[in-house]
């Protein structure tokens, strides 16, 4: 696990992944071979808690990345389900009430990002014209 900030030991390294795995602190110490109050001050040292810290951004990421990639197929099932007239009614009206709340989502989300864009622009052709 090399690359999470500050050079760990290897008992800190696999404590890190322990605690990423394990249900508890108490099961993580004892994966990692440590004691629960090592593991518990070790998580109080600034470079164990960052390269923590870090481990976790990077899983949680995996597992957004896998959420993107499943959108399109999450998409399909409730548009099979809006149009199913087999479908009880109520279910129906829930998967339209997804489509528009997540479209509508979806269209702000584009128009602060164009805005965005458009206040970074201005702002470095007001840094550029001050020199």
């Amino acid at each position: 696990m090399t690359g999470h900030g500050a050079k760990l030991g290897r008992k800190m390294e696999e404590a890190i992944i322990a605690l990423l795995t394990a249900r508890n602190t108490e099961e993580a110490a004892k994966i990692a071979g440590v004691s629960a109050k090592t593991l518990l001050r070790w998580q109080n040292e600034p470079a164990f808690d960052k390269a923590y810290r870090k481990a976790r951004r990077e899983a949680f990421g995996q597992g957004t990345a896998r959420l993107q990639q499943a959108s399109g197929a999450a998409v399909s099932s409730i548009l099979k389900i809006m149009l199913d007239q087999q479908a009880p009614a109520s279910t129906r009206l829930r998967a339209a009430d997804l489509v528009l709340t997540h479209g509508a989502k979806a269209i702000e989300i584009e128009d602060v990002e164009a805005r965005v864009t458009e206040l970074e622009r201005a702002a470095e052709d007001q840094k550029n014209n001050r020199r």
